[in-house]
């Protein structure tokens, strides 16, 4: 799109308003020692006005400076000016962390739905409101432009509200227009608005500070979040790199829609390959609702009159009540660290406020209300360069829990994705040591079992805790179009393998296992799951349901070393086979142990199995049977 247009303003503002009219220097003159002012926005914050109150603070004591994110400058935020200028921020931003840090800052834990509400209400009186908003049309309205968020309740409660004027100000639609005659003074300035790129990566995932993750790292856990993101779904990405990097993985979608605190430049590529077109929102159909754009001119040009775009103030984006009404809902946030249980810690580095609540609490809460809908933390797995995991058995000390144990469903790393929804602690926690990365997990293991989180007999696999290869992954589709995914077995399969066994018929079971085995004892199981890769190798067969993953089909083999031959055996349950499954898992069996260097198979099965059999017989290798007391014995050539 075109540069923002100065057309539909109002060319001779200036004098039809020459009354409220003044220079930067002249509007911050009417602040006063001991009130509370609010400082505008994100790329909207009205810098010139923060300059000049700053260069004027030997007028002023005591003077509060209240905040959510800002980026650039914030001169008042120094230690040799805190005499002067106190500090406090509903999100500890780059550019305030330092004075935070130290205590020379303050900052105010709040969900950003509440924060309108507390200004309101009196809680928290406001004095001045300091914002940035367009020159006024001929009706004489003026655009918030970028940033409506909570700038236009601050608007609406402070005593007195200057305003920068800036023509370079994009005019945003939606519920984002202010009165010409709501506002006291104005200041005309033409700049530019501050952009993104020019103040380094707006995250807050790093755990040290300016050291980001990888890029491969990123791309990885991007991709693993799309993965659960369905065609018609409603997104909210919040801040950071993360949940960013989800957007390139999602142009291949169909029918998102966006309802999202924020939208960064990435938002545009996703339009613009079809993906985005809120055909399916169940509100503000075939709208892009949000409160803040962040990035760069070209995003600014973009949303610039744009009827695509819905911006509305924090009270309706983030009420978890609005975003509970879209079905199938989806929350992208980050962390700091997880712990086992799945608590998230957002905003703090133990006792050291490092970030904010922000809007990760409105939209989990709100996500987990809605129909299909799915909350997803997703962080790296590891910070410090690899030196500290993220995935961690209790929090730090002073550790603040943004979203509890109880509202996530889903945590993603570059290692894989955790399911909790309805899990017990112990599924939670060898989901989430799953994920972590693999230097950590034996640790967290040992932590896990110290802490009563899991049986204690789970002592016994440590040092057997491996995660299987992404390159065993794949896909078959049945006669009837059932899609049936295979997979490594994780130590996370232990409850659904249980749950396999019980399901299978009598004869199944006989016929496996060459017993009538009434139960399958937990050492057993164990056995099962926990294994090697590389020696043992063990695939399952899932279909995707709303809990997540069922498995109907196990398959596997054990090599032994000594002949480079492996023992090869499968199971399907009962009610799906006879479907060519079976043969299929035989194939992939085949293709891994090739690949793996392995010479051949045996198997032993009962003579009344036909169906293995016929497997066996029809797999298109070197086949030699020998019968022996009622069993087949095979040996089978690559």
């Amino acid at each position: 799109m075109a540069s923002v247009s100065t057309e539909r303003y109002d060319a001779d503002w200036q004098s039809k308003y020459r009354n409220m009219v003044m220079t930067a220097e002249q509007a911050v003159s009417h602040v006063r020692p001991g009130q509370r002012v609010l400082v505008g926005t994100g790329g909207a914050q009205p810098l010139r006005l923060v300059r000049a109150l700053v260069a004027r603070h030997t007028y002023l004591a005591d003077l509060q400076v209240l905040q959510s994110l800002t980026f650039g400058e914030a001169p008042y935020a120094l230690e040799e000016l805190s005499d002067y200028f106190s500090v406090n921020t509903f999100f500890v931003s780059a550019n305030i962390r330092s004075v935070v840090q130290k205590g020379y800052g303050h900052y105010t834990p709040i969900s950003l739905s509440e924060i309108p509400r507390l200004l309101g209400s009196g809680e928290l009186p406001l004095d001045v409101a300091m914002i940035q908003v367009s020159p006024p049309d001929a009706q004489g309205r003026c655009s918030l432009g970028i940033s409506v968020d909570i700038v236009k309740s601050a608007a609406a409660n402070a005593g007195l509200v200057i305003a920068q004027v800036n023509p370079q100000m994009p005019w945003t639609l939606g519920n984002s227009f202010l009165s010409v005659l709501d506002l006291d003074i104005l200041v005309p300035a033409d700049e530019p608005l501050i952009e993104a790129t020019t103040l380094g990566p707006v995250d807050h995932t790093s755990m040290g500070g300016p050291a980001e993750p990888a890029e491969d790292v990123v791309r990885a856990i991007g991709q693993n979040v799309a993965s659960l993101v369905e065609d018609g779904s409603t997104l909210e990405l919040g801040l950071g790199h993360i949940p960013q990097a989800v957007i390139p993985f999602l142009k291949k979608k169909t029918n998102l829609g966006i309802h999202s605190e924020l939208i960064t430049d990435a938002i545009i590529d996703l339009i613009e390959s079809g993906a985005i077109t809120g055909s399916q929102k169940s509100t503000d159909r075939g709208k892009i609702v949000t409160s803040l754009a962040i990035g760069t001119k070209r995003l600014y040009d973009y949303v610039d009159n744009n009827p695509r775009f819905s911006f509305n103030p924090t009270e309706y984006v983030n009420d978890p009540l609005v975003i509970g009404q879209q079905n199938k809902m989806v929350a992208v946030n980050t962390a700091l660290e997880v712990d086992l249980t799945g608590q998230v810690c957002a905003d703090s580095l133990g006792t050291s406020f490092y970030s904010g609540v922000g809007g990760q609490a409105d939209f989990s809460q709100g996500a987990g209300r809605s129909p299909g809908g799915r909350v997803i933390i997703a962080l790296p797995s590891t910070a410090d360069g690899g030196s500290v995991s993220r995935i961690v058995a209790p929090l730090k000390p002073g550790a603040g829990v943004v979203t509890t144990r109880v509202a996530v469903h889903y945590v993603v790393t570059e290692y894989g994705i955790a399911y909790l929804r309805g899990k017990n602690v112990q599924e939670r926690v060898m989901a989430l040591i799953t994920i972590a990365h693999p230097d950590f997990r034996e640790e967290l293991l040992t932590k896990a079992v110290e802490s009563h989180w899991v049986h204690p007999e789970m002592a016994d696999v440590e040092g057997r805790f491996f995660v299987g290869p992404e390159e065993v992954r794949t896909t078959t589709v049945l006669d009837d179009g059932t899609q049936i995914s295979f997979r490594a077995m994780g130590p996370t399969d232990e409850p659904a393998t249980r749950d396999l066994f019980y399901s299978l018929s009598r004869e199944t079971l006989y016929y496996r296992y060459m017993s009538h085995l009434e139960r399958i004892p937990r050492k057993q199981l164990r056995n099962y799951v926990y294994i090697d890769h590389r020696n043992e190798v063990a695939i399952v067969g899932t279909l995707r349901e709303a809990h997540g993953e069922e498995i109907i089909a196990i398959g596997g083999y054990y090599l032994d070393q000594k002949t480079n031959r492996a023992e090869v055996a499968f199971i399907v349950r009962d009610d799906w086979q006879r479907r060519g499954i079976g043969t299929f898992i035989m194939k992939h069996l085949i293709g891994i142990a090739k690949r793996n260097g392995i010479a051949g198979f045996t198997a032993e099965v009962l003579i009344g199995n036909k169906p293995m059999q016929a497997v066996l017989d029809h797999s298109a290798l070197t086949v030699r049977r020998t019968v022996e007391e009622g069993v087949v014995h095979y040996d089978l050539d690559f």
